[in-house]
């Protein structure tokens, strides 16, 4: 159990450090892409991989208004 907590504090570290690395906000922290930009993914279908993955979160945070808890990690 202790090792998966270490994965998930890994996971939103990354995801905290992560930017878009391709399209119109590219450069831009995954948790600061506008939640129109986030929706349209989550509709059309995320990339595969972490990347993925982290977007996925980041859908899920804007969703519950949570987005704030990786902004301050960043």
């Amino acid at each position: 159990m202790e090792e998966n907590n270490l994965q998930n504090r890994q996971f939103l570290l990354d995801l905290a450090k992560m930017k878009m690395p391709f399209g119109k906000y590219k450069g831009t922290f995954l948790i600061d892409l506008p939640e129109h930009y986030i929706v349209w993914y989550h509709s059309k279908g995320f990339p595969k991989g972490k990347l993925g993955q982290q977007m996925h979160l980041v859908y899920e945070l804007q969703l519950n208004g949570l987005e704030d808890l990786i902004r301050k990690i960043k």
